[in-house]
């Protein structure tokens, strides 16, 4: 069964890799996205998050069973980030490594296509919303 969270609290990537750790898993595949300079002093994350929770195990069991993963753990932050905080983690555990990989990346391209999660760039000049 997936774990899935939305937070406003810093992510314990560690935790979450050593909650992946199970017997009948070879590799873990961690995935963390970070608030990046390209331009930004800051970013402001917003979410429905009821619909969002939902979204994020319905993902995570998909890849759980497309992918033959045993772990899959996904915690999204929200509320104002500046750069160089992480925004999303995602770990994934399977048997073997390439399933690891091609199920952490299934879940990240599929947050990043429907997950009601939107983000505006903070820069000194203003700001801007996007998804």
């Amino acid at each position: 069964m997936p774990v899935v969270s939305i937070t406003r609290d810093e992510i314990d990537i560690p935790a979450m890799i050593e909650a992946a750790k199970q017997p009948e898993t070879g590799g873990i595949v961690t995935f963390v996205g970070i608030v990046r300079d390209d331009g930004i002093i800051g970013m402001e994350l917003e979410s429905y998050e009821d619909k969002a929770i939902e979204d994020l195990n319905c993902i995570a069991s998909e890849a759980m069973s497309e992918f033959g993963l045993n772990h899959v753990e996904v915690v999204h932050r929200i509320g104002h980030l500046p750069v160089g905080d992480h925004i999303v983690a995602i770990v994934a555990g399977a048997a073997h490594r390439k399933a690891a990989f091609d199920g952490c990346e299934y879940v990240l391209d599929r947050i990043k296509e429907s997950v009601p999660i939107w983000k505006k760039d903070i820069m000194e000049e203003g700001e801007r919303w996007h998804h």
